[in-house]
């Protein structure tokens, strides 16, 4: 009887004391609630700190790739081209990694990339990334409207046609 009167309090008082916590459902977490935090996740290759929240007003594309990443390799020509495609349709091509920045300048340097490479500092889990590549798109609102995993063919004329008209 003791025992059961022991449990009783014991699943009372953790029922309450969960209900005081507010917690935000992880799956209404998304990337521009993680940037808006005062440490930024991301840097340019000087390593100078930069944020999505300074490319609202346009639209992202924002891939997470890793040089060891073949298929992450592969398709930045493609990447490439339908940056140049969408020149003219206020997009931001961002592209990042969490390798170090003399690995991804070294990258750079000897691929010739044309494309805006960025350092992420944070963990792909914290963004739900568990596998390369990862590209999440942000409307001019700076609100995630797609994710889309694996390789991509971005140049084809209905990714550029699906990219055009996404808001």
């Amino acid at each position: 009887m003791r025992r059961h009167l022991g449990i009783t309090i014991l699943l009372l008082v953790c029922s309450f004391s969960c209900n005081q916590i507010e917690k935000k459902p992880i799956d209404s977490v998304n990337e521009m609630d993680v940037v808006a935090t005062p440490s930024s996740l991301y840097t340019d290759l000087e390593g100078n700190p930069i944020s999505l929240n300074d490319y609202k007003g346009k639209k992202i594309l924002l891939n997470f790739w890793a040089t060891w990443c073949r298929p992450c390799v592969e398709e930045m020509p493609s990447l490439e081209r339908a940056m140049a495609l969408l020149i003219e349709d206020n997009y931001v091509f961002l592209l990042a990694t969490d390798e170090s920045i003399e690995t991804i300048n070294n990258f750079k340097a000897h691929m010739n990339v044309k494309l805006n490479l960025i350092r992420y500092t944070g963990a792909l889990s914290q963004l739900k990334i568990y596998a390369l590549p990862a590209t999440f798109m942000y409307n001019e609102q700076g609100e995630q409207v797609m994710i889309i995993n694996g390789v991509s063919d971005w140049d084809s004329p209905e990714m550029i046609k699906k990219l055009k008209n996404f808001n």
